[in-house]
């Protein structure tokens, strides 16, 4: 399971939402022996070096952005020392935040970015646009999407919704590894939606996701259970089953087509804008 996660990116913009995904990030790092590598960016102020500045203006925004990024460094260094976090490298950068994170994190070949989902309003739930929601559907690797929590994070139970596509196969993959590194329970959960599939057929499409995963041998020794809802869309389902029955990890994928993820939000999208629980959320390259 040490090859399972090697390099975790901990996007920070230093607000407690962020310093909380650290938190997270540690709890993954410890679990299966992987490093941190602590990421923050700075708004970028080249452009004002090219206007019709002064040369005095332009030496000074110079050194003010040295001086920034030294600071960020020093912050970040101070953090690491008071959680006894050794970071595998600090990144400061300047740029567009969500395509800096994406870069960094196929830069520094990083396995998983951990970083919280800032924003409750009921705008920011609707509309598609925040940092996280870029990262969501640009990352190539899986991301945590953090949520503030009042108790200490742990993964004993782990929800993973389906709807049986093929692709969902990586989705209970890596929730297969999760769960032997934690060692957590699995929970399958098909919300019957109210013009979804009949009972009996869900069960023979349960059967089959079961034989196929119990084959594997390193999947011996988690406990999975499957369970059927009835709701009146998917996402409400999800979430009021995983609070219901005190989950504490959501496993999703991003595989929706393009053109609903643009349109209408993925079911994935639905439940890390509605649930209080953390997501980890898997990229189509996996699916």
């Amino acid at each position: 399971m040490k090859d399972f996660l090697k390099n975790i990116l901990w996007p920070t913009d230093f607000s407690r939402e962020s310093q909380e995904a650290l938190a997270y990030a540690n709890v993954f790092a410890r679990t299966f022996d992987a490093r941190i590598t602590a990421l923050h960016v700075a708004p970028d102020l080249s452009l004002a070096l090219y206007d019709e500045a002064s040369p005095a203006l332009q030496q000074e925004l110079i050194l003010r952005m040295d001086v920034s990024t030294r600071n960020a460094q020093a912050r970040i260094q101070g953090i690491g020392r008071k959680r006894r976090i050794p970071f595998k490298k600090i990144v400061v950068t300047e740029g567009s935040a969500a395509k800096k994170i994406i870069q960094t994190a196929e830069k520094e070949k990083a396995d998983l970015i951990v970083m919280s989902k800032r924003g409750q309003s009921l705008v920011e739930k609707i509309m598609i646009g925040s940092v996280a929601n870029h990262v969501l559907r640009h990352s190539p690797i899986p991301v945590l999407v953090t949520k503030k929590r009042k108790q200490k994070f742990k993964v004993k139970k782990i929800l993973v919704p389906t709807d049986f596509t093929k692709k969902e196969e990586a989705e209970r993959n890596i929730a297969a590894k999760l769960a032997v590194g934690f060692h957590a329970s699995l929970t399958l959960l098909y919300v019957l939606e109210l013009f979804g599939q009949e009972f009996r057929l869900v069960d023979e499409m349960f059967k089959a996701v079961l034989d196929k995963f119990n084959k594997k041998k390193e999947r011996r020794g988690v406990e999975v259970t499957k369970e059927v809802i009835k709701a009146v869309n998917a996402p409400q389902g999800i979430v009021d089953y995983a609070r219901r029955r005190s989950q504490d990890l959501i496993v999703m994928t991003t595989c929706a087509s393009p053109i609903g993820r643009l349109f209408l939000g993925s079911t994935t999208e639905k439940v890390i804008s509605s649930t209080d629980l953390p997501v980890f959320v898997v990229p189509p390259k996996f699916c």
